[in-house]
């Protein structure tokens, strides 16, 4: 399970990376367009904050999932 919440972590971190990099770069080289696509900017946002936490939530998952495992073979 980790190896697989690793992967899935990793894809969401390289997809958010370029995403972040290509609003930077439209913001630099002034090709933001205003009017119709601030909408498209506004979900852009709330899709990356929604996959930061969803990112949050799954290492949240497995840590605890391993601390559980590791105590009750202990326990065993």
């Amino acid at each position: 399970m980790p190896t697989t919440a690793w992967i899935l972590l990793t894809g969401y971190l390289a997809t958010t990376r370029r995403l972040i990099g290509d609003r930077a770069r439209s913001i630099r080289t002034g090709a933001d367009h205003t009017g119709a696509n601030d909408a498209g900017s506004n979900t852009l946002e709330l899709v990356i904050i929604v996959l930061g936490l969803i990112a949050v939530a799954t290492l949240l998952v497995v840590a605890i999932t391993a601390a559980v495992t590791r105590r009750v073979n202990q326990i065993n």
